[in-house]
């Protein structure tokens, strides 16, 4: 192409075929591949795209590198230019929102810019201001009460599969999308497998969109050779590069169906009860896993609760171990001291002097532990009171051999309801004390 191209040549490359495509673009001058570039429209593809209709959640299921960010500041941008509007912008972390949905080279400013929009970003304020009085506000996953209070128009939120709560942080987001007409929220996410994921695509008001890494003809032929020679045909790849959604992680302990054949209507006579704690190391850390479990008189175990809490100081979560003993009336907490040593169960008795607290170290890793109670799953040996969802999003990431593709960065409800399988040193231990709801009683010396 000798002269720089204009708007009907641009619309005219929408109706080549990929390869054609390809093939002109190793033709273009560098002011030609600008405009097409920031033409989104001009090459965009149909799964980028608003779709038509009502529906209150877009769901974009993609491979990296589709173009997920730029579809999403891209319906960002107009929505802001039509208002006024008010957008929540929520990502992992407020870091990963500043850096990749606003800043990022496919993010909301570059949009903007490319429109030759004038606006104010206050990075320190975590805002975004158009002239027309529109304003985007960024949020994290990590910190769901950040969502409280607020109403929006619409919402972006990217990789929601990777937030640290991500149906906690949701929940709120959802109750906060109540301004105008018609909410609606876009949500941009390479698949993982969380069950909230799975239950938001079969949702009536969800449309789901997306594609493969190598739909997105503007990435670099190497990169997408490199990729489909290492990843190509395997289950990482249709799930990264396919943008495919696994209900199952591969190799994991725990199943869906395994878990949905564990529930359990009623609870018999109990013959005891542990509160079993994971602790944080530190209250902006992980989520302190409590959950209360029992054995039955039948000689089956029982997840009575899952009285998990995050973001409090040591006093606030063991203040909410205390509460769940009391109220299930435990015969024995069981603390894991491997982070906090002495002071956890210190803590613990400053709260409630008269709570019942074992402390173990772990010796080996959560899913190592997590092995042994996967088998009492299988052979039906475990049942849940009722439907924990951020548990069993945690028990189906855990992985055989070690691994973890769950959400948030660890399995902290997981690791405190498979109290070690370790005591006093003897890792073959699997006594009540240890792990309260084993069949399998083998007492270690400590016990």
């Amino acid at each position: 192409m000798k002269r720089t191209l204009n708007r009907e040549t641009a619309r005219r490359l929408t109706e080549l075929s990929d390869e054609q495509i390809r093939t002109r673009l190793d033709t273009m001058t560098e002011a030609d591949l600008r405009y097409w570039l920031g033409n989104f429209g001009s090459w965009a593809h149909e799964g980028q795209l608003p779709p038509q209709g009502s529906w209150r959640t877009w769901l974009m299921l993609a491979g990296r590198g589709y173009g997920k960010t730029r579809a999403g500041s891209e319906w960002v941008a107009d929505l802001l230019l039509a208002g006024p509007a008010r957008v929540a912008l929520v990502a992992a972390t407020i870091d990963e929102a500043r850096a990749i949905m606003v800043e990022g080279e496919a993010g909301l400013l570059a949009a903007l810019r490319k429109r030759r929009k004038r606006f104010l970003w206050e990075p320190s304020l975590r805002q975004l201001r158009i002239r027309n009085g529109s304003v985007a506000t960024l949020y994290s996953g990590e910190n769901p009460d950040g969502l409280r209070g607020g109403t929006h128009h619409y919402a972006w939120c990217d990789e929601l599969a990777k937030w640290a709560k991500p149906q906690e942080s949701w929940d709120n987001l959802q109750m906060s999308l109540r301004a105008g007409l018609e909410p609606r929220a876009l949500v941009t996410t390479t698949p993982r497998s969380l069950s909230m994921l799975v239950q938001m695509r079969a949702a009536e008001t969800t449309v789901t969109t997306g594609g493969k890494t190598v739909d997105n003809v503007v990435l670099e032929d190497a990169f997408q050779t490199a990729m489909q020679d290492m990843y190509g045909g395997t289950r990482l790849g249709r799930q990264e590069l396919e943008g495919v959604l696994f209900e199952d992680a591969e190799g994991a302990l725990c199943s869906r169906a395994l878990l949905d054949r564990a529930r359990s209507e009623r609870v018999p006579d109990l013959v005891r009860v542990v509160v079993a704690v994971d602790p944080p190391a530190s209250a902006s850390g992980d989520a302190c896993g409590i959950m209360v479990v029992g054995l039955g008189q039948d000689r089956r175990g029982y997840v009575l609760a899952d009285a998990t809490v995050s973001g409090l100081s040591p006093l606030g979560w063991a203040a909410a171990v205390s509460r769940a003993a009391r109220h299930w009336s435990a015969d024995r907490v069981v603390a894991e001291v491997n982070n906090g040593g002495d002071m956890v169960t210190a803590l613990l008795r400053q709260v409630d002097p008269a709570l019942p607290v074992k402390a173990v170290h772990a010796v080996r890793g959560k899913s190592a532990r997590a092995e042994p109670v996967a088998g009492l799953y299988e052979q039906g040996r475990v049942s849940h009171l009722e439907a924990f969802p951020e548990l069993e999003d945690q028990l189906c990431g855990m992985l055989i051999g070690g691994g973890y593709q769950g959400p948030g960065r660890s399995p902290d409800r997981a690791g405190a309801s498979r109290r070690p399988t370790s005591c006093m040193g003897q890792p073959s231990c699997t006594c009540s004390t240890c792990l309260p709801w084993t069949i399998q009683h083998r007492p270690c010396r400590g016990c």
